[in-house]
């Protein structure tokens, strides 16, 4: 019979009509059986492949006592024992931006204000018999005593009134490397950030293992290594601080990389409204840039554009706005003698005419070369006696007088004894090669939101002499009629070049705040900039401070100018474009710049998107003509 049922049981019970209902009841049951078994097995089968722990784990672990082999990587990990008295709030931070592979654990345990009010009640008896004990036998006082029982009695106000709470506090930190050579160098390194700080750490003994676990994001303490703590010092652990740069005015610049909040900012609430713009070629600081000028227009502002490769072009146009090319074959000319207006009751006409004769010189030996005492004296007098040609003296009414030209300088400056080398070098630019710069009365006006100077198509020997021209020019424009401006120098580099420059740059961005001017200046030659010394004072009298993406040549001269972290130069090493650092005041976050469809179709700088748009709006105007010619026909 049971030879029967074996050789039977595959039957399907509708084909056994000969087995009995008991037969066919079990052969079913065993058929149930067999495919229930075949199904776990499919279970087993499918979790092994798919389950992502099993892709993810490490082909093999080895236990040391001081580490682990985890796969190919080393691991260790240290807890934290021993803290100072005193600790600043974001000491930590410094141990998370370290640029190597880190986890970190924290674990906190509330203990209840009772239990430790009565435990520090004890110690606050003992410490007060000791000290009475010291005293009764003559014994020096011991200010280590006297310190405790002074923060001990803060404490229990501060757990009475509950202004603070207790906890047994955790930190573990766990490293990883290539090698054990790397690890002990890296675990070396960590240990010294926390020894100088005055915190103290121990690697883990016969538990590596549970010290990795501890430091997993599974929430599972099995060192069990705390430290009593009230809550003051356990929330300046907390290593991730961002400052929020959110106000009530402004503009926006852009997104705060931290936390996705908004970066809104009014540059003009600052103790000056002056910024400066750091970034390498194509990291998108003129992209940055324009956006601002576009939204600072939108809220009413001025803005004027030093441009020196004439990418401000486009967004003149758009905004229509004053494009205005200076070159020596331009009609545009800009007359170097102007004199702005008197603003204020108390300005005197001589100190306006002091100014210019000062100016004037500085531009002259950018033009010239450097002057020996004697031509400088020279050069001196033959300016006032220019002005003077002119009937321009310190009792003139400046709103009424036609400045002189550079030929008028020139015929004064023949007449001068010892000035005939100076004549024949300045011969140059007002009969020669270069005559068509300087030699002409101004024609243009900034009677317009945006003004842009373009400078691009003067000669490189020129460029220095025309951008300093063009900033006299604004900058006497600016003190004649009082108004909220701001004025852009791209590519500030140029005028770094050349001392007389660079001081003329500097005096203006310490004396604009007056005038209710912002002054903005790129640069993507951060070195020879930085290294200047009125580079770096342009930079501490410029409240905002954006930095983007650098190259490792220049970084650690950014990361000694800025103070920053090693992990903030990381970050501006690898940050992708239009991403930075954003400093305002004494606050700073990680910024992504943002721009909506339309603004970006405005400010772009991108060849190849600007070639799209050029053609969209040549097919745009193609087939306008072609509606018009169909609608004629």
């Amino acid at each position: 019979m049971v030879e029967l049922f074996k050789s039977r049981k595959a039957i399907p019970t509708e084909a056994a009509p000969d087995l009995s209902p008991e037969e066919q009841e079990r052969l079913k049951q065993e058929q149930l059986e067999e495919k229930k078994t075949l199904i776990e097995a499919e279970k087993v089968y499918r979790r092994g492949v798919v389950t992502v722990r099993d892709l993810i784990a490490p082909a093999a672990m080895k236990i040391e006592s001081r580490y682990l082999e985890l796969g190919s990587q080393f691991v260790r990990t240290m807890f934290v024992v021993t803290y100072p008295r005193y600790i600043r709030v974001g000491w930590f931070a410094p141990i998370i931006n370290l640029n190597v592979p880190l986890d970190i654990s924290m674990f906190f345990y509330p203990i209840g204000a009772e239990v430790i009010l009565k435990q520090l009640r004890n110690k606050v008896g003992t410490l007060e018999a000791q000290i009475l004990a010291d005293a009764e036998k003559g014994a020096p006082r011991d200010p280590i005593r006297e310190t405790a029982l002074r923060d001990i009695e803060k404490l229990r106000d501060d757990l009475t009134q509950g202004v603070e709470r207790f906890f047994q506090y955790a930190l573990y930190i766990t490293v990883y490397a290539k090698s054990k050579e790397d690890l002990d160098k890296i675990t070396e390194k960590v240990e010294s950030f926390f020894g100088s700080r005055l915190v103290y750490t121990k690697r883990v003994f016969y538990q590596a293992e549970q010290g990795f676990t501890s430091t997993l994001p599974i929430a599972e303490d099995e060192l069990g290594i705390g430290f009593n703590m009230s809550s003051s010092p356990c929330a300046s652990s907390f290593p991730f601080i961002s400052s929020e740069l959110t106000s009530d005015n402004g503009i926006l610049y852009g997104i705060n990389r931290h936390n996705n909040s908004l970066i809104l900012f009014d540059r003009f609430s600052l103790q000056n409204a002056n910024s400066v713009v750091f970034a390498t070629s194509g990291a998108g600081k003129s992209y940055a840039v324009k956006l601002e000028i576009l939204r600072s227009m939108m809220l009413g502002t001025d803005v004027i554009v030093i441009d020196p490769e004439m990418e401000y072009k486009y967004l003149s146009d758009a905004v229509g706005g004053t494009y205005i090319n200076i070159s020596l074959s331009s009609e545009s000319k800009i007359n170097p003698f102007d004199l702005p207006r008197p603003t204020r009751k108390d300005e005197k006409t001589a100190d306006i005419i002091r100014s210019a004769v000062i100016t004037l010189k500085g531009l002259l030996r950018l033009m010239l070369g450097t002057f020996t005492h004697e031509e400088d004296s020279i050069i001196d007098r033959a300016l006032i006696e220019t002005y003077a040609k002119k009937d321009i003296t310190a009792d003139a009414d400046l709103t009424r007088v036609e400045p002189p030209l550079f030929k008028d300088f020139e015929e004064v400056l023949e007449g001068m004894v010892g000035a005939e080398e100076l004549v024949t070098r300045l011969k140059k630019y007002t009969e020669g090669t270069f005559a068509g710069l300087l030699n002409n009365p101004t024609n243009v006006e900034l009677n317009n939101q945006l003004v842009v100077f373009s400078v691009r198509d003067l000669e490189d020997e020129l460029k220095p002499i025309g951008i300093s021209l063009i900033v006299s020019y604004i900058w006497n424009t600016v003190r004649s009629a009082l108004k909220k401006r701001i004025m852009v120098i791209d590519e500030a580099w140029w005028l770094m070049q050349q001392e007389e420059s660079a001081k003329f740059i500097y005096a203006l961005v310490k004396r604009c705040r007056k005038y209710y001017l912002g002054v903005t200046t790129i640069t993507q030659d951060v070195n020879d900039f930085l290294r200047s010394p009125y580079g770096q004072a342009i930079v501490t009298n410029s409240a905002i401070q954006l930095l983007m993406k650098q190259s490792p040549a220049s970084i650690d001269l950014i990361a000694k100018t800025f103070l920053l972290t090693e992990g903030e130069k990381y970050l501006l090493l690898e940050c992708g474009v239009g991403e930075g650092i954003f400093f305002a005041g004494a606050k700073h976050a990680a910024i992504k710049v943002v721009a909506s469809y339309t603004e970006d179709q405005i400010i772009t700088s991108d060849p190849r998107q600007l070639l799209e748009i050029e053609q969209a709006k040549k097919e745009f105007e193609q087939s306008q003509e072609e509606q018009e010619e169909q609608q004629q026909q």
